[in-house]
């Protein structure tokens, strides 16, 4: 089966910088900026310039800087945005409408506005840019009905590719592939890019549905940073799409790992040591069924290949559940070659020491067991 080519849009300097308490200085968008460049990342949605003269000015360096990657910039659907945009010299710009009830009345509006303004901003934008999408805020909770004559409207009036956000993270693997198999039935050429947001744990997983079901793009943040619980997760999408889907990003997966530190030390987010992909504990071992295994074959009970997403594998964790093929494998590389009676005994040791301790042991603290017990 051929596989397919999709087109990832990085919004980690637009999104992910929206999460409460983060703020990025211009030093660190430029090195995010630069190391998704050097990964590859075909697209970056990297701000709004309408939110101050100090972000207008960032994203104008920015897209001055010579990056490789196509620069975004984020409007409401409002002339002054699109002007404020058109300035940066930003190669597109994305202008998002919303188009659910529960928007459109907390904004004092309808869809006879939204459908108005539609044109008329389109048509403002027109010929500033290299290209125009448009997003249908919230879109997960909008009729269905008019969201198809949002869509008609966008792409009449332009629109290159149309956003289809989850805005609230509502929706599901099931919801995500009947929206976009209803929507592709409607316009089958229309190019969908799926926005998702994380507040019930799935914005990953309905990106990846949404790419197998129809869409061509999808917008992603780094470590899925991101307002409330954050957005689709760039390194676990790409990962996946290889892995476990029929999809090529073109992402170069071996900075996925230096990517994620990044933008950990400059959002001030600490990630979990079980994060997939990146966190402490994704390769990490210490079952001795599993290490026994992973001994002979890494395949067995890994399926992320360490070097390629840009980190060097794990050495296995020693404490409750060890075996002895782990500890002798240890020892063996350090020098020492145990005796199936001396691992015996050590392995003993170093479980009822890791109960005491409730937590795995240090080589520091092999060693002294070694030599007492030894």
């Amino acid at each position: 089966m051929t596989e397919k080519k999709v087109h990832i849009i990085d919004t980690t300097l637009r999104d992910g910088e929206q999460a409460a308490g983060v703020v990025f200085s211009l030093e660190e968008k430029m090195q995010i900026a630069a190391l998704l460049d050097k990964a590859g990342v075909p697209e970056l949605e990297i701000g709004m310039p309408a939110i101050s003269l100090q972000d207008k000015e960032d994203i104008t360096t920015l897209v001055r800087a010579g990056f490789s990657f196509d620069c975004l910039a984020w409007c409401r659907a409002v002339c002054s945005d699109v002007d404020e945009a058109a300035a940066t010299g930003a190669q597109g710009v994305h202008i998002s409408f919303p188009v659910s009830s529960i928007h459109l009345s907390a904004l004092g509006k309808n869809e006879l506005w939204v459908m108005k303004k539609l044109g008329e901003v389109l048509r403002y934008a027109s010929g500033r840019f290299r290209y125009i999408t448009v997003g249908a805020q919230d879109a997960s909770r909008a009729g269905f009905p008019f969201l198809v004559d949002f869509i008609g409207q966008a792409v009449c009036c332009g629109a290159s590719r149309v956003r289809i956000a989850d805005t609230v993270g509502i929706m599901n693997p099931f919801t995500v592939s009947r929206l976009f198999a209803r929507l592709k039935k409607e316009y089958p050429h229309v190019p969908f890019e799926f926005h998702g947001h994380n507040d019930l744990g799935m914005a990953t997983a309905n990106t990846f549905t949404a790419l197998c079901s129809g869409a061509e793009a999808a917008s992603v943040t780094v470590n899925g940073l991101g307002e409330r619980s954050g957005n689709a997760v760039l390194e676990e999408l790409v990962m996946a799409l290889s892995l476990s889907g029929n999809g090529q990003s073109g992402i170069r997966t071996e900075y996925l790992t230096e990517l994620s530190a990044l933008v950990e030390r400059a959002s001030g987010r600490v990630l979990s040591d079980m994060k997939p992909i990146t966190g402490k504990f994704a390769i990490s071992h210490e079952s001795g069924i599993h290490t026994q295994c992973l001994l002979t074959d890494r395949t067995t009970y890994q399926i992320i290949d360490a070097a390629g997403v840009g980190r060097s594998e794990e050495p296995f964790v020693f404490g409750k559940h060890s075996g002895r093929a782990a500890i002798c494998g240890f020892f063996s590389s350090k020098g020492y070659e145990l005796s199936a009676e001396e691992s015996t005994n050590l392995l003993r040791e170093v479980k009822q020491e890791a109960v005491k301790l409730k937590r795995s042991l240090s080589e520091a603290e092999l060693f002294r067991l070694y030599k007492h017990y030894l």
